[in-house]
């Protein structure tokens, strides 16, 4: 019932301000139990939605802006780094705004994500599916099929058995080691902030070893956008050269 208020809220919300939302934090639920199907949907800015327990199918479908928190109850009975807990299709056209999930997610995950970022701690098959934008951070074993279709965007995906490159789609990626500086800042604070929303111990426990922890993270970019990247750097070159 609350979560069926909050959807109406987010509608007045939207009506008053507009698409650009509210100020972060703006708006806080915590909740405690298991998240239903469509959990957090089209959650737009300003809008931070944090569950403890596990939560079904479609988490964050299009999500808009806002950012949701998936953490471990404390009586959850099983240890959830090794166990499904985010449902299927999770952040399914994502437009923007942040996820942090504790344990893994099922099939599907980020699926036609366009501008979100999420932090997870493994996925099923299909992951990053037909994504066009934003950045996952998978810190766990990933499904069959992973980045298929991808043409946008940017995956870190946590390397633990040496044979990722197996279960990834190579029709439109590239796997590269994380090398750039601008790189290594970015996935080291995802985690930072990963641990301190959730108390993942898997991120925490890659933080403190840090240096090794990097040579096992893949980049995961898709071909196109990375000759996009390309052409635009050496046109902004060609325009630096010419203003001198």
């Amino acid at each position: 019932r609350a979560l069926e208020l909050a959807a109406a809220d987010r509608d007045e919300v939207a009506r008053r301000v507009g698409p650009e939302g509210l100020p972060d934090g703006t708006i806080t639920l915590k909740v405690h139990g298991a998240g239903g199907q469509s959990f957090g949907a089209f959650a737009m800015t300003g809008t931070d939605i944090e569950l403890t327990g596990p939560v079904n199918d479609y988490c964050g479908k299009g999500l808009s802006g806002g950012r949701i928190v998936v953490r471990a109850a404390d009586d959850a009975g099983y240890d959830v780094s090794h166990s499904t807990y985010v449902g299927n299709v999770a952040l399914y056209g994502a437009t923007s705004g942040q996820a942090f999930l504790r344990g893994r997610a099922g099939e599907r995950f980020c699926v036609r994500n366009s501008g979100a970022t999420a932090v997870v701690e493994g996925v099923g098959d299909h992951g990053c599916e037909y994504m066009t934008g934003g950045v996952a951070v998978i810190l766990g074993p990933t499904g069959r099929n992973f980045a298929a279709g991808m043409s946008g965007g940017m995956a870190f995906v946590l390397d633990g058995d040496g044979l990722f490159d197996k279960r990834v789609n190579p029709a439109s990626v590239s796997l590269e080691p994380v090398e750039s500086a601008e790189d290594r800042e970015l996935l080291k604070a995802l985690l930072e902030e990963h641990v301190a929303r959730t108390d993942s111990p898997i991120a925490a426990a890659l933080l403190k070893d840090w240096t090794g922890a990097l040579k096992r993270f893949v980049k995961v970019m898709p071909d196109d956008y990375a000759r996009v990247l390309a052409e635009r750097a050496a046109k902004d070159e060609e325009a630096a050269i010419a203003g001198d």
